[in-house]
């Protein structure tokens, strides 16, 4: 797991706005180690985590397209049912809010290579701790409350409380 520099770019959701904005990336040889596009009714929100933060905003401000940045968490998710589940449990039993995510899952299910979360959260200290155990994802079980829907009776039922 680590941090890493992501930009936010808001573009005009129009036929070629994306495809020019990543051509000037690539021609001046910006690579991504995730991306995500998101559409957002007229605009459209475009994430990514450029491998030279330096050459991606200058070709972002060359092209007048304004763009924010945010430290985010980069976490590595084992190619196994519910591993991206296990990590949002641990962020949430210590109360830390995921604001988005997205990952990238690069094998084939049943292989060992997993894929890459990029997860912004309201603390990045406290959930770099949480996460970590000796440099890797700590795989510790937590048990999260479950809310079901309402009884005929109206009243809420936690899991455990039945």
């Amino acid at each position: 797991m680590r941090t890493a520099k992501q930009l936010s770019v808001s573009l005009v959701n129009k036929p070629g706005r994306l495809a020019s904005m990543l051509s000037a990336l690539a021609k001046r040889k910006v690579k991504f180690l995730a991306l995500c596009v998101m559409d957002s009714g007229s605009r459209g929100t475009v994430r990514f985590i450029p491998d030279n933060i330096e050459a991606a905003t200058e070709v972002l401000q060359e092209m007048n397209v304004p763009f924010e940045q945010a430290e985010v968490l980069v976490v590595e998710v084992a190619a196994q049912p519910g591993a991206f589940r296990r990590i949002c449990e641990r962020l949430a039993a210590e109360h830390l809010n995921i604001d988005y995510a997205y990952c990238s899952f690069g094998g084939e299910m049943g292989t060992k290579s997993g894929g890459l979360a990029v997860i912004r959260v309201n603390d990045l200290a406290k959930a770099q701790r949480v996460l970590s155990e000796n440099g890797k994802v700590a795989r510790r079980r937590v048990q999260v409350p479950v809310v079901k829907r309402p009884r005929a009776s109206g009243k809420r039922v936690t899991v455990g409380e039945e």
